[in-house]
């Protein structure tokens, strides 16, 4: 008899839903401060998550949801090459 393991939740930085760590997206803060998306979710690093869709990305982006989540100001610019990284990886 198998047993059920219970999937860890998280909540996403653009729409607040809480779902399965494994389909969201995370955005890693990295030791010496870049900011990458990591798709294998096993970086080093703070992490905050999002869902793969484009809205909940413009939703983080207006409301500021990775610097509520780093506890920082992130410049505009590293929102800039995560849109530009979300967008690579959208047309995979």
């Amino acid at each position: 008899m198998g047993t059920i393991r219970k999937q860890p939740q998280r909540a996403c930085i653009g729409c607040g839903e809480m779902k399965d760590k494994k389909k969201l997206i995370r955005v890693v803060k990295t030791p010496e401060g870049e900011f990458v998306l990591d798709t294998t979710g096993k970086k080093n690093g703070r992490g905050a998550y999002l869902c793969p869709s484009e809205e909940c990305l413009e939703k983080a982006i207006k409301t500021k949801g990775l610097d509520r989540s780093f506890k920082m100001a992130v410049p505009k610019e590293v929102y800039d090459r995560l849109r530009e990284e979300w967008n690579a990886l959208a047309s995979k």
